[in-house]
C-alpha cells in the first residue's frame, strides 16, 4: 500500500509546512479548535478528531473540540498516544439498543472494539505479506497450550509446526501454565511469558509433542514472508459416503492474492460432485470486503445471480458530498482517485450477485469463534437469505461496520465508515452470531485445537459431519475426552494473549471508470 501524506486539518501549504515542525513548536494557540501550529503529534492527534467528525460512522455523537482536547493524550510513544486518543473518541457512540458504545470492547474496558491506528503493520499483511513467526498459540486446558495455526511459508511452517502441537516449552523453560485466573485474578506471570516470547520476540525455542505423540524441538527467527490465506482445502467423506468440501480461510487479503487460490479449492469441490460445503473461518478477523464478495459469489446458487447481495450505509456527511478532508486527498493509481469522488448513496453501493465457477449446493455450514469478525460475518450474513447457511462453534465478534484506509502522517487511520445489510434487510449484528441461538441455526461448541486441520474427528468439523450425516447435532462431546465444562472452568473465554488482531472490512477501492462522480 503507497503510503500518502493527507492534508488533514484546514487544507492549506501554511498546515503541510506546520506538519514538518520539530517538536519544539507551539503548542495550540486555539483550544476551541485545531491549530495550524504544533508538534507534528498534536497536529496527527487534531487530524484524527478532525477525520471522525467528518467520516465516522457516528460522527454526531462525537464531542467538540475542546470538549475533547485531542492533544491531552500523551505517551513517550507516539503510536500508543494516538491509540490512546482514539481509544477515547471510540466510547462517545452509544447503541440505543444496548445503552452501551457500539466501540465497547470485550476484553479491556475503554478501548476501541473497531478503530485503532496502523503503523503499516496490519495494511502489509493484508496485502499478503507478515513479519513474524508464522504461527498462533490457544491454550487447551490451563496445562495445555497448543498451536492454533501455522502458515506454510513462514518460519514456523517451514520448521514443520501444525496445528493441533503442544507447546511444552518455551525458551528453556515450562513454565507455560495459564495462571490468570478465572476473572484476572492470577498472576498472569506465565501468560505475559507466553505472550511476550510469542508476539514480541525475534528469536523464539520451542520444545514440541506433535498429535501422534512424537517430539521436537525448533528455533526460529522472525521473517518476511507471503500468506496463503487457504490453510487447508480437502474432501471429506462422512458416515453416509457423502462428499463434503472442507476449506480454511485465515485472511481476507486482496482479490490478488486470494481469488485464483480460492477458485482452485472450489473448482476442485465442484469437480468431485461435493454435497455440502464446510467454511471454516475461526480466526478470521476479516479484511478486504471485495474477496468477501468473491467468497460469497463462489458459493451461492447460479440462479441467484442479479439479486441483491447486500447495501452499505454510510453517514449523512458522505451522502450529502460534505466531505472537504477526503475530496483533497489524491492516492496514487490508474487514474488518480481520491475517496471524495465516490458516491455514498446506497443505491449507488448496492452490490449483487454474480455467480463464480459451477459450484452448487444447497447448504454450507461456517465454523466460526470469538474472532471471527467483520469481512467474515459479512460473507455469512450475505448467504442467509439465498440458502440453508449453518453456525458451528463459538459466538463471533460482531462487527457489522467497515472502514476505508486513512493515512495521516506515517500511520493509517481504521474507524466505522458504513454499516451493512443483506438482501433481507439483516444486519446490526453487533453481538455477533450465537450458534444455535436467535435466529442462527446451528450448534454452539468449543474450538477443539487438539487435532490438525481437516481431521474428521476434530470438534467443529465432526459437528457438520454429523449434521450432513444424520440431520442433526448430538451432544458435543470431543473424541479426545473434553467436556464443556471441564474446559470453560479451565481458560475463561476471552482474549487471553495482549495481541492485535485485524478485526475488520476494508471498502473496495474502485477503478473510477466504474463508480458514479458527485456533482460538487
Amino acid at each position: 500500500m503507497k503510503k500518502i501524506f493527507y492534508l488533514a486539518l484546514i487544507i492549506s501549504v501554511s498546515l503541510i509546512a506546520a506538519c514538518k515542525k520539530s517538536s519544539t513548536t507551539k503548542t495550540n494557540t486555539n483550544p476551541t479548535g485545531p491549530s495550524k501550529v504544533g508538534t507534528t503529534l498534536q497536529l496527527t492527534q487534531d487530524s484524527i478528531w478532525l477525520y471522525a467528525k467528518e467520516d465516522y460512522l457516528w460522527f454526531d455523537q462525537l464531542p467538540s473540540y475542546a470538549n475533547f482536547g485531542p492533544r491531552t493524550f500523551t505517551d513517550p510513544d507516539a503510536l500508543t498516544a494516538l491509540t490512546k486518543e482514539l481509544d477515547a473518541l471510540s466510547q462517545y457512540a452509544i447503541n440505543p439498543a444496548t445503552g452501551a458504545p457500539y466501540e465497547k470492547s470485550l476484553y479491556s474496558a475503554g478501548t476501541a472494539k473497531y478503530s485503532f491506528i496502523d503503523d503499516g503493520t496490519e495494511s502489509a499483511a493484508l496485502n499478503g505479506v507478515k513479519g513474524d513467526f508464522g504461527f498462533d498459540v490457544q491454550y487447551n486446558l490451563w496445562n495445555d497450550l497448543r498451536v492454533e495455526y501455522a502458515y506454510a511459508g513462514s518460519p514456523a511452517g517451514l520448521a514443520g509446526i501444525h496445528r493441533g502441537d503442544m507447546i511444552t516449552s518455551i525458551n528453556g523453560s515450562t513454565k507455560i501454565t495459564y495462571d490468570a485466573g478465572t476473572y484476572g485474578d492470577g498472576s498472569s506471570t506465565n501468560l505475559n511469558y507466553v505472550s511476550n516470547a510469542v508476539y514480541n520476540s525475534q528469536t523464539i525455542t520451542m520444545g514440541l509433542t506433535r498429535t501422534n505423540g512424537t517430539t521436537y524441538t525448533v528455533s526460529l527467527n522472525t521473517a518476511n514472508y507471503n500468506v496463503n490465506p487457504v490453510l487447508k482445502d480437502t474432501i471429506v467423506t462422512d458416515s453416509s459416503g457423502h462428499k463434503v468440501g472442507y476449506i480454511v480461510f485465515n485472511s481476507f487479503v486482496s482479490d490478488a492474492v486470494a481469488d485464483p487460490l480460492l477458485n482452485a479449492a472450489f473448482s476442485n469441490f465442484a469437480t468431485a460432485g461435493i454435497s455440502d460445503l464446510v467454511v471454516d473461518l475461526r480466526y478470521n478477523g476479516g479484511g478486504y470486503v471485495s474477496t468477501a464478495e468473491h467468497i460469497d459469489n463462489l458459493i451461492v446458487p447460479a440462479a441467484k445471480t442479479g439479486s441483491l447481495m447486500y447495501n452499505t450505509y454510510y453517514n449523512s456527511n458522505l451522502v450529502a458530498g460534505n466531505d472537504p478532508l477526503l475530496r483533497n486527498q489524491w492516492r496514487s493509481g490508474t487514474p488518480d482517485y481520491n475517496y471524495g469522488q465516490f458516491s455514498y448513496t446506497v443505491a449507488d453501493n448496492a452490490v449483487n450477485f454474480a455467480k463464480v465457477g459451477s459450484l452448487a449446493v444447497n447448504r454450507v455450514f461456517f465454523i466460526i469463534t470469538g474472532q471471527t469478525a467483520s469481512a467474515s460475518e459479512l460473507t455469512i450474513n450475505n448467504l442467509r437469505p439465498e440458502l440453508d447457511v449453518q453456525f458451528i462453534g463459538e459466538q463471533s465478534y460482531g462487527k457489522p461496520v467497515g472502514f476505508f484506509d486513512i493515512d495521516i502522517n506515517k500511520y493509517i487511520m481504521f474507524t466505522p465508515e458504513f454499516s451493512v445489510q443483506n438482501s433481507a434487510g439483516q444486519g446490526g449484528y453487533y453481538q455477533g452470531f450465537t450458534p444455535g441461538a436467535g435466529g442462527y441455526p446451528g450448534i454452539n461448541d468449543y474450538d477443539d485445537v487438539t487435532k490438525d486441520w481437516g481431521d474428521p474427528t476434530e470438534g467443529l468439523l465432526a459437528d457438520a459431519l454429523r449434521y450432513t450425516y444424520k440431520g442433526t447435532y448430538a451432544v458435543a462431546t470431543h473424541n479426545n475426552g473434553l467436556s464443556h465444562v471441564s474446559f470453560a472452568a479451565a481458560v475463561p473465554k476471552r482474549n487471553l494473549f495482549n495481541k492485535h488482531k485485524f478485526t475488520g472490512m476494508i471498502g473496495k477501492k474502485t477503478s473510477l471508470l466504474n463508480i458514479l462522480k458527485k456533482n460538487k
